[in-house]
């Protein structure tokens, strides 16, 4: 899947997870994100189709790119630009749902914290590993 051996390499914040919490973490927002795409998707407001779907779907794609971005290519710095447009995105769906369907909105809430913890994380490689980078 990835290179563990470069990964191991890098200086990693203190306050990184083992690995086994991705696994737990990751299912959970993505099962909270899909409730909340289906809440708006669905309610009268948007049913059949709105923009905020493709919003959403367009910040989704960024999300998944991010793994290949980071891991495969080993390219930090990409990685974290691709994080920041996810963020953005994800802000941005937060508050077209919102308008929508509150809950759908709030059900994005860890997965936005959990982004930000992310953020941090991957920042933290980049400033501290510029000599392996």
């Amino acid at each position: 899947m990835y290179n563990k051996q470069w990964y191991n390499t890098l200086e990693k914040s203190p306050l990184s997870p083992p690995n086994y919490v991705f696994g737990i973490v990751w299912p959970i927002l993505y099962v909270l994100m899909f409730l909340s795409l289906y809440l708006v998707w669905t309610h009268k407001k948007c049913y059949p189709y709105c923009s905020p779907i493709t919003l959403f779907i367009v910040h989704l794609a960024l999300n998944m790119m991010w793994t290949t971005i980071f891991f495969k290519w080993q390219m930090p710095l990409l990685a974290l630009v691709d994080l920041v447009l996810v963020l953005g995105l994800v802000v941005l769906s937060y508050t077209h749902f919102y308008k929508i369907q509150k809950v759908s909105a709030y059900l994005l809430i860890p997965y936005m914290l959990w982004l930000c913890f992310a953020f941090y994380l991957n920042l933290y490689i980049v400033v501290y590993n510029q000599k392996k980078l």
